[in-house]
């Protein structure tokens, strides 16, 4: 117990130390605070997005998923590679209007591309709606991996308290100190959690020192772990489309994710960092489900799926290894909280708070974000506590999932498409959540009578109906065909962070002072 406490310890100290040293010692603009100051380059970008990526549910939900259902597993690897992608492509116009505009985050982009504070307001709300119930399962998992640090000795009351303690402590650096925080401290937290945890799975495979499975045990998994759903079961055959679609598409509708293009210094930095977590993602989730998949012939690990990765931990190297797989838990559940916070605390300011008829200064809006940032987190806390045992908050995690994605049709069609209309970004959004939500709440998982399809998939045709009818019906005037014109035209324009002034030396003022006077 206290060995394991002791390790969660001096990880937290680290975090904390790095804060400590890299905060800046002037009052940061709001720019700084929401973006960083546009200025981090590639491993910086890729180590945030894999951060706001990969929860610390990884290790729980999706390697249960591959404990117990085998490859399906797997189809995580599909969704997140593929979606990723995406931000590659979206890079060059998202960057440079974002510079060109000074744009801070999502909803922002889409209120200048539609000219409408209604379609950023929207836009913002369904954001942080639908991010809420990942930051509260996110605080109750920092629960349960005090409990098991505990080794049960702490209540789960405790555990749960001092989970949420822990995370708020952590939140007062990130309220100090913005996106700026959170940089430095993903680069240290995905490397633990991502690069760590990718190295255990491959000494695991490779079976050294006796350990419980090896990359052998692949041979013998049973034929049921090895189909997909949809393959001759009770689901039907569009399910595994369904879930890899509402992934790809969804990748970049989280805030938490798109707001990592702003924080890069050009549009490079966001290839590269896309190319770069493309690399970790991938090599991280394969190894991480190919341990999972062997595991399923543990006796201990298929009785309980979910506590498999603290399992094998346990079965192979004790206390001390079981303490390591804890802390990469622990790691990955602290930077998506972090993340999730930072960014709705951010669209709370500027797209809720800050509006054109009612413009705040740097200094406001950076007080209204980090007091929206407490006040979220204090009612992410007593949520979690409250529902620390209620399964049904896993159904509105997967509603909120749903309903992110109909952001897609007004992002994605507004950097690639010329036409369009504010009138059709917020009736379809609009529609297309409340059908997602509705339908999802029906039918949690899938639509069997649609083949299997999903609430989201459903949701998202009503949105892109009702956006093009709108394109089509809603004439455009000759001064927005302008404005959008100008946009597009922007995009095509290189741009760089203007590089910092060099300071001016003493001698040098002083010969500055001589020459006016003469």
């Amino acid at each position: 117990m206290l060995i394991m406490l002791a390790m969660l310890a001096v990880f937290y100290a680290i975090v904390i130390a790095i804060l400590y040293v890299t905060q800046q010692k002037t009052t940061p603009t709001f720019d700084e605070y929401a973006v960083g100051g546009r200025s981090y380059g590639p491993w910086y970008v890729a180590m945030s997005y894999v951060n706001s990526w990969w929860p610390g549910s990884t290790f729980i939900a999706f390697f249960g998923l591959a404990t117990g259902a085998g490859v399906f597993g797997l189809y995580g690897l599909a969704y997140s590679s593929l979606g990723v992608a995406m931000m590659y492509f979206m890079a060059t116009r998202a960057w440079r209007w974002g510079k060109k505009y000074d744009l801070r985050s999502q909803p922002d982009l889409l209120g200048k591309r539609f000219d409408s504070p209604a379609v950023r307001i929207v836009a913002s709300v369904i954001g942080i709606v639908s991010l809420f119930p990942w930051v509260v399962l996110g605080m109750q998992a920092l629960g349960t991996v005090f409990e098991l640090a505990s080794d049960g000795a702490w209540s789960v009351t405790t555990c749960l308290i001092v989970g949420l303690a822990v995370i708020l402590i952590r939140q007062y650096w990130t309220v100090r100190m913005g996106m700026r925080g959170l940089i430095m401290t993903d680069a240290f937290q995905g490397t633990v959690a991502y690069v760590f945890s990718a190295i255990l799975c491959v000494v695991l495979l490779s079976g050294i020192a006796g350990g419980p499975i090896s990359v052998a045990d692949l041979n013998d998994v049973a034929d049921k772990y090895l189909v997909l759903p949809g393959d001759g079961d009770a689901y039907g055959p569009l399910y595994i489309f369904a879930l890899i679609f509402t992934g790809v598409v969804g990748s970049l509708c989280w805030p938490t994710s798109f707001q990592r293009i702003y924080t890069a210094s050009s549009v490079r930095s966001v290839k590269s960092g896309t190319l770069c977590t493309v690399l970790i993602s991938g090599v991280f989730y394969t190894l991480l489900m190919l341990v999972g998949i062997a595991a399923t012939v543990m006796p201990d690990v298929a009785e309980s799926p979910q506590a498999g990765w603290f399992t094998i931990m346990s079965d192979y190297g004790g206390t001390w290894l079981l303490g390591l797989g804890i802390t990469i838990v622990f790691a990955a559940s602290m930077g998506h909280i972090d993340g999730s916070v930072q960014v709705c605390g951010l669209q709370i300011a500027n797209d809720l708070v800050n509006t054109t008829k009612r413009p705040l200064t740097d200094k406001r809006l950076t007080q209204v974000a980090k007091t929206s940032m407490l006040v979220f987190m204090i009612a992410a806390g007593v949520v979690a506590y409250a529902t620390f045992n209620m399964t049904r908050l896993q159904l509105l995690a997967q509603i909120s999932y749903q309903g992110v994605i109909q952001l897609s049709v007004p992002l994605f069609l507004g950097i690639f498409w010329r036409g369009g209309n504010k009138q059709g970004a917020v009736a379809g959004m609009l529609s297309g959540f409340l059908v997602a939500m509705v339908l999802t709440w029906i039918y949690p998982d899938d639509i069997r009578w649609l083949g299997s399809l999903t609430g989201g998939i459903v949701g998202l045709v009503v949105n892109l109906a009702v956006f093009l009818a709108a394109a089509a019906l809603v004439k455009t005037d000759d001064a927005d065909k302008t404005r959008v014109n100008e946009m597009f035209e922007a995009a095509k324009t290189k741009m760089r962070i203007p590089a910092p002034t060099p300071p001016v030396s003493l001698d040098d003022q002083v010969q500055e002072l001589a020459d006016e006077q003469r």
